[in-house]
């Protein structure tokens, strides 16, 4: 998810997509810890999405976009 795409979203949404981007990474990790992960650049990458939503949620707090 493009960050462009992060900020067409409504507030609520983002807090949904942050929720179960946090659950996604939570199952990633725990794919990991027991060796049935195939692809590793899904942890990165889950990562990055939540940094992307905070970003926003945080932008739109402070009144900067």
């Amino acid at each position: 998810m493009k960050i462009s795409e992060v900020r067409a979203l409504s507030e609520e949404d983002m807090k949904k997509q942050l929720a179960d981007s946090e659950k996604e990474l939570l199952d990633l990790q725990f794919k990991l810890a027991t060796k049935q992960l195939v692809n590793h650049r899904q942890l990165p990458e889950a990562r990055r999405k939540i940094a992307r939503i905070k970003t926003v949620l945080r932008e739109k707090e402070l009144g900067i976009r």
